[in-house]
């Protein structure tokens, strides 16, 4: 049987967030190493959101490669404040670390999605959400990495914006998706213009 369109992830929320807009697709992961990739170009500068862009084109040619014939969509992203690129706390030390860094500051969700088939890539995208934590002090800090617990390591902020995460801020400017790590819009359009889904 010819597979059609693969997201080439293991995120939940990512599989979610295309499954509710209504796309028939397989899941199937790309077999890389992240953190050995921004180790092996790290000796050169790159910014945060071409890095989440190149993991991205990673992901897809690797599983595009073996799924000649399929439309691949691969998808990163990173977190970053300037220069400085955030990965998921190893627990709640970290976490607190982190946030303690973050706060009253803006950073940067760069979420990147590319496309690809036969091992070429067809069409990337990044797009970049700015998120400005508030001043919060550090009793509340303590109060909320003692409620959510082991939660705060499930993702690279330390926070959930759909739980009380959404406590930590006093802004947001950017797309839902793009928070979420997928940015939606552009890739439905490019998805119809190819002939991919239906327009």
């Amino acid at each position: 049987m010819a597979i059609g369109l693969v997201l080439a992830s293991a995120s939940s929320s990512r599989r979610m967030l295309m499954r509710n807009a209504g796309l028939e697709f397989e899941a199937i992961p790309a077999e890389i190493d992240e953190r050995e990739i921004e180790r092996e170009i790290g000796s050169r500068y790159i910014a945060p959101a071409e890095l989440a862009a190149e993991l991205a084109r990673r992901k897809a040619l690797d599983v595009s490669r073996r799924l000649t014939s399929a439309m691949i969509i691969g998808c990163d992203q990173t977190m970053s404040l300037g220069d400085r690129v955030f990965h998921k706390p190893v627990d709640i030390t970290e976490a607190r670390t982190n946030l303690m860094i973050l706060r009253g500051k803006t950073h940067c969700l760069n979420s990147a999605v590319v496309l690809a088939r036969g091992g070429a890539i067809l069409w990337s995208h990044i797009g970049v959400a700015e998120l400005r934590m508030r001043e919060f002090s550090d009793d509340f800090l303590d109060l909320y990495l003692a409620r959510m617990a082991e939660t705060v390591l499930r993702s690279v902020g330390a926070y959930q914006l759909e739980g009380e995460g959404i406590q930590l801020f006093e802004g947001i400017e950017g797309d839902y998706f793009t928070i979420l790590g997928l940015p939606l819009l552009p890739l439905l359009a490019k998805l119809r213009e190819l002939g991919e889904i239906d327009v």
